[in-house]
């Protein structure tokens, strides 16, 4: 991988696997009294969020100040951008700043691509959500997550796993970027929801497609349901709400036909009643809360990485090579 994170695409097995590896020991630091790293001293993250986002920003926040950076939270709202600032603009003002890393959540797919490879900005570039097109570190949070859940080893990756995402694939960034990189750690991964929700061209990606969500709950090691997005339907995908549920609703008696072992997962934030039941999400089976924790574990493990902070817990042979991916990804060949 190279300085930024922009699609889950961009990494390969070994680099997941390090960033995972990485986001454990971020996690063991989250259990101690001090939870503050010097790593990333005198660095300058900057949250550029042209959309409403609290979780996710928030996540970031608080991952960059565990490792000592200065942050600057930068919202369009009330903003020069609300004024017609380009996004050219606002980067050269960031730089000029002396931004090492920007996380950047935008409405338009491709928009951290374009802030990245424009030559605008100096530091890397974190995608946190752009448009339908993906959201790297939910996929990495969730994958951090169902390795825990599922396989409880470091060095490990997903193969064998099933996981099933069901709901609103056409319109979910997460799906897009949950399909590429589970399928990069072996994770066999289905999607199913009504035609009408299903992407055009979604036969190219690796995965299979069902629309029908009894047939493939027993054989699932995780469930991920995914929000029905409203604000980004302008036409009727299906019939009525009540319908959507008795068909891609998940339930406590849908949940009790999965494995014993199979968790529930939710990127957040849930329609309760729509997509999943309160008995669903209230039970030890769903990770939602867990995925909101690890969320701040691995953004602490990407930005770590992309700036080449020194190693938490000490020297090591993967964590004293120049800064990057690129080169710790091929350490932990040796290491894994």
């Amino acid at each position: 991988m190279k300085r930024h994170l922009i699609s889950a695409a961009d990494l390969t097995r070994d680099d997941a696997v390090l960033i995972l590896d990485t986001a454990e020991e971020m996690a063991r630091i989250a259990d101690r009294p001090i939870k503050k790293l010097p790593t990333l001293r005198g660095r300058t993250i900057v949250n550029l969020f042209f959309e409403d986002s609290t979780r996710t920003r928030i996540s970031f926040e608080a991952a960059a100040k565990r490792l000592s950076a200065d942050v600057i939270n930068f919202s369009a709202k009330g903003s020069s951008v609300s004024k017609g600032e380009s996004l050219k603009d606002t980067a050269l003002t960031l730089e000029a700043m002396g931004a090492d890393a920007v996380v950047i959540r935008h409405g338009d797919s491709g928009a951290p691509h374009r802030l990245a490879t424009s030559g605008w900005i100096g530091g890397s570039v974190v995608n946190a959500g752009d448009g339908t097109h993906e959201h790297p570190t939910q996929a990495l949070l969730d994958a951090f997550t169902l390795r825990r859940r599922l396989v409880g080893q470091e060095g490990a990756d997903l193969a064998g796993k099933r996981v099933t995402v069901v709901g609103d694939i056409l319109h979910s960034r997460v799906a897009r970027s949950d399909v590429r990189l589970l399928s990069t750690l072996g994770a066999h991964v289905t999607l199913v929801a009504p035609p009408t929700l299903v992407p055009y061209g979604v036969e190219s990606w690796p995965c299979e497609v069902s629309y029908d969500l009894d047939a493939v709950l027993d054989t699932s090691d995780a469930v991920m349901m995914l929000r029905v997005q409203r604000e980004r339907m302008n036409a009727a995908f299906f019939p009525t709400e009540r319908e959507y549920a008795r068909r891609y609703g998940l339930d406590g008696e849908r949940m009790a036909r999965m494995p014993e072992h199979a968790v529930v997962m939710h990127p957040g934030p849930m329609n309760r009643g729509m997509e999943i039941t309160a008995q669903v999400a209230d039970s030890p089976r769903c990770t939602a809360v867990e995925q909101v924790t690890n969320g701040v574990s691995i953004r602490m493990a990407v930005m770590y990485l992309l700036l080449g902070g020194s190693s938490p817990s000490g020297p090591s042979p993967s964590t004293t090579q120049e800064p990057g991916m690129q080169h710790r990804a091929g350490s932990s060949e040796e290491n894994n």
